[in-house]
């Protein structure tokens, strides 16, 4: 059935309209409406099912015009995945490759095994290692690769080899979907609305044995932190043989320059082993080098960089190296979910970092401390593009704040909105509705950044500059505070030589709010990493501050 969705959008409303012009019964005119919406819903469902591209099988290739001259059917396609449960759910995958190829094999020419299988091998295995994750492995297709390294296909049963070269494919299919898509999850069970990056495995199969299965990575290109993470993974493994076990004693005082004490030489030696301390000695005195590296340990474990050491300083040397691993894995599975970054120009949120980082021509220019959601009305981890600076923002207070608030406010005192800038614009159906004027003490402060979502989240500038001095900024009602705001919209509005710092000022101290549209819209992600590697190379490491590692080592490791 070939008809557009916009022409079937057009019947839907010109049935609507016919129905309403008829002047049927409203209980009558809605159960035609809802029939009516199925109806067009399951129409539109079947013409998209149609888009999908059909894999045409290449009949051009066959045993007289290729190199190759062992072919198979579908027939035995489909009686191998009957009896191998494991790989039977990459079915599809399965058919839409060697259709295409006219169910040449692909991993076995008529010398044996061919040189992209070996690739393959290696690339599995030096996975496996860097992962420390052997359930990549089948072990089937262990023990049949083992065997024709040693066997000729001439003198082995054709079942055999067909059977070899089919777990083969299943196994890159598993390996693949682990290492590109990541556990098998729902995301958003897990706090993720950034959608999760899409994989066609057989067309990623076909991409790799055209470069004979080498550096298969640059065909799904990962997120940056991906690589950068997996490089520290494998430092944390060769860690893990070396790190003290025992645990430091916590001391009454903390630990301050120009001390001596028997416990230093032993945080000098962790500080050593990460990395902090560049030249590690067994002197006892808290000299200037050790002031330097517990400062860096301080600042990438997101302390207050004191110098001195305390009781979290000691929580976190005392942290066990098999607990940072499993915190690195955990991030690594969020960094295969995150696409490549295709934007040169991005806005990127970090929830347990407190930070902006602001990307340009792909260089992460700067940075400004954030204030985000608190644990009850957590930040959501998405993504959308900035479109709108609204200076001189009213406040259009929530229901919830209303009911719980700023009723209970005016209860309390008649003149609560007055005195809070406030007005009742609306009665509502409910509950009143109240905004607070633009103006100083509004709590969005003189500037707020829109990109539309789902979620009511958004950037904005706030009166309580004191709480950027905190090390944990979780304050606000889920929306995103920032440290600098003027700057950002600055820099936001810079292309346009009339918005001068004086020009963005007064528009930040209007009476009344003004809205600007950005010329092009600006990519923001709202992420959440607890690891990450910053743009010194550094490894930094977060809290946990609303479960999600928790949720996400549930899913991923056997306790």
């Amino acid at each position: 059935m070939n008809i557009s969705i916009a022409t079937l959008n057009k019947l839907f409303f010109d049935i609507l309209a016919l129905i309403l012009k008829i002047k049927i019964s409203y209980f009558h005119f809605m159960k035609q409406k809802i029939a009516l919406y199925i109806i067009v819903s399951l129409l539109l469902l079947s013409c998209h099912q149609k888009q999908k591209k059909a894999i045409i099988q290449d009949t051009t290739i066959n045993e007289k015009t290729s190199f190759n001259n062992l072919f198979f059917d579908s027939v035995q396609l489909d009686k191998f995945l009957s009896s191998d449960t494991t790989l039977a759910k990459y079915k599809e995958q399965f058919h839409d490759f060697y259709k295409q190829r006219n169910y040449q094999f692909a991993w076995f020419d008529k010398n044996g095994l061919a040189e992209q299988t070996h690739n393959f091998y290696n690339l599995l295995n030096a996975t496996v290692s860097e992962l420390q994750d052997s359930s990549l492995y089948n072990l089937k297709m262990l023990e049949k690769y083992h065997y024709f390294l040693n066997n000729s296909i001439t003198k082995s049963k054709q079942q055999d080899v067909l059977n070899a070269e089919l777990l083969v494919t299943g196994q890159f299919f598993s390996y693949a979907a682990k290492v590109y898509k990541g556990i098998d999850v729902d995301a958003a069970e897990l706090g993720w609305f950034i959608p999760r990056k899409k994989v066609n495995l057989s067309a990623l199969l076909d991409s790799v044995l055209n470069n004979k299965a080498k550096e298969a990575a640059v065909y799904i290109p990962f997120n940056s932190q991906y690589k950068k993470l997996q490089e520290q993974l494998l430092f944390y493994y060769q860690l893990q043989k070396k790190y003290p076990a025992d645990t430091l004693a916590k001391t009454v005082k903390p630990i301050l320059k120009g001390d001596t004490s028997a416990i230093v030489s032993e945080i000098k030696q962790r500080l050593f082993l990460l990395g902090d301390l560049a030249v590690n000695d067994s002197i006892n005195n808290f000299d200037t080098t050790l002031l330097k590296s517990v400062k860096q340990f301080q600042k990438r474990m997101g302390l207050p960089v004191t110098g001195s050491i305390g009781s979290k300083t000691f929580d976190e040397l005392n942290m066990p190296i098999k607990k940072r691993i499993e915190q690195i894995l955990i991030n690594i599975e969020r960094a295969r979910w995150l696409p490549a970054e295709k934007d040169s120009n991005y806005i990127l949120v970090n929830i347990p970092e407190y930070k902006m980082h602001i990307f340009d021509s792909t260089i992460n220019t700067w940075d400004m401390n954030v204030i985000v959601g608190k644990t009850a009305t957590s930040t959501v981890i998405f993504n959308g593009n900035l479109k709108y600076i609204v200076f001189s923002p009213y406040w259009n207070i929530p229901a919830n704040i209303v009911k719980n608030e700023i009723l209970p406010g005016i209860k309390k005192d008649k003149n609560y909105l007055v005195k809070n800038e406030m007005e009742q614009y609306c009665k509502g159906d409910s509950l009143p509705l109240i905004r607070q004027k633009p103006g100083l003490k509004n709590s969005l402060g003189l500037v707020k950044f829109l990109f539309p979502n789902n979620y009511d989240i958004y950037f904005h500038d706030t009166p309580n500059r004191d709480l950027f001095t905190a090390t944990n900024r979780s304050f606000s009602h889920g929306c995103i505070r920032l440290g600098e705001p003027k700057k950002l919209a600055e820099y936001l509005l810079r292309k346009d030589t009339t918005y001068t710092s004086e020009k963005v000022d007064s528009l930040m101290h209007l009476p009344k709010e003004k809205w600007v549209s950005l010329p092009k819209s600006i990519p923001v992600f709202i992420v959440y990493f607890t690891a990450w590697v910053d743009k010194k190379g550094v490894l930094n490491f977060r809290d946990d501050i609303y479960g999600h590692d928790k949720k996400m080592s549930e899913k991923m490791f056997i306790k």
